[in-house]
């Protein structure tokens, strides 16, 4: 199994991914295909120590800055590292990709060079919070700003394999985001979903709130790009505010350094929680393969982490079992059309 890792993504690109890639080799044994200008990452892995042979580089000439046009690596830079990443995965060289690169190119990118998977109109980013449960997966956090019902059906079907698959849970509760509990609440999207996800055939528990990300009451929840996103971004910085807030407070007085130093296990693990370099790059479900979209500002631990969940969802087959799914909803939906003519066609 190998991962395209875009070695010229993010803000602190190259160093930074050069240095997680390394990692992940080093101690996973992941064998990488890192993609960018050669010399300067011959130069930056020589830094890292012993060169792994798990680790090929494979030249790119062209990188796609963060603000460019997410068309940019289809028309006017199509030797950038984040479109030959791409091609190396739909030439089968490699089985999943990574960046933490422009977003919209990487979309693009995954849609029109890797592909969507047959049925899925609108492939979905997918990231898991933390809750007492473990996990909650929430899509769309941001590739599909306006959404239609169809497409949040669709993610619920992505979201359920995989929570199954991911977080090992056998029948994940889903849940459509809305405003309030009552079906007649919400936007007129969440209003025309709610029959649309009834016919998934999945363990559809109703309208969810906002709170329900946290509280593990259920285990997908389903919504449009736009309020994931916000709701993505929000949950980042009031971690980083908690957390910079408890590191204040704890740091007061001579008693509450003494009592961090001693709950400092406790404080760490709480970290890792809440931290998304911990979790590392989130997966683009519904393209013929892996596709993971990481942090901007991700560090060496956040693309050693992202390179592992790309490793884990290749593992797993998701692509093919959604893809699976996906055919088997629309099969049925075909059928249920022709016994509805039948009846309706006037007798002869």
């Amino acid at each position: 199994m190998r991962i395209a890792v875009d070695a010229m993504g993010g803000d602190f690109a190259p160093n930074a991914v050069v240095a997680g890639a390394y990692q992940a080799a080093r101690e996973d044994k992941t064998s990488i295909l890192l993609v960018g200008d050669g010399p300067t990452l011959e130069k930056q892995l020589a830094k890292q120590g012993e060169l792994q042979s798990s680790i090929e580089i494979v030249h790119a000439e062209q990188v796609v800055g963060m603000d460019e046009s997410p068309i940019t690596p289809l028309r006017k830079k199509k030797q950038s590292s984040i479109r030959i990443c791409g091609e190396l995965v739909k030439e089968g060289r490699a089985q999943a990709m990574v960046s933490a690169g422009n977003t919209g190119a990487a979309l693009i990118v995954a849609k029109t060079v890797i592909g969507s998977i047959k049925g899925v109109d609108r492939p979905a980013l997918a990231t898991v919070f933390p809750s007492p449960r473990g996990g909650t997966v929430v899509l769309d956090v941001g590739a599909n700003i306006d959404s239609k019902p169809e497409h949040l059906r669709q993610f619920a079907v992505m979201g359920h394999f995989y929570a199954q698959e991911i977080l090992g849970t056998a029948s994940p509760r889903v849940g459509l985001m809305s405003i309030g509990e009552e079906e007649s609440k919400g936007s007129d999207l969440t209003k025309a979903v709610f029959a649309e996800m009834k016919a998934t055939g999945f363990n559809f528990v109703g309208i969810v709130e906002g709170r329900d990300v946290f509280r593990g009451s259920v285990d997908v929840i389903v919504c449009d790009g736009f309020v994931g996103n916000v709701l993505l971004k929000s949950a980042e910085s009031l971690a980083g505010l908690m957390s910079g807030m408890m590191k204040d407070e704890l740091s007061k007085t001579w008693r509450t350094r003494l009592g961090y130093s001693l709950a400092r296990p406790a404080f760490e693990r709480f970290r890792r929680r809440v931290d998304y370099r911990e979790y590392g790059a989130a997966p683009l479900l519904g393209v013929e393969a892996g596709c993971f979209i990481g942090h901007g500002r991700s560090n060496p631990r956040a693309i050693r982490n992202s390179i592992r969940r790309a490793v884990e969802f290749c593992a797993a087959d998701l692509h093919n079992k959604i893809r699976d799914r996906v055919a088997e909803l629309h099969a049925q939906e075909e059928r249920l059309l022709e016994a509805r003519l039948a009846e309706e066609a006037p007798a002869t």
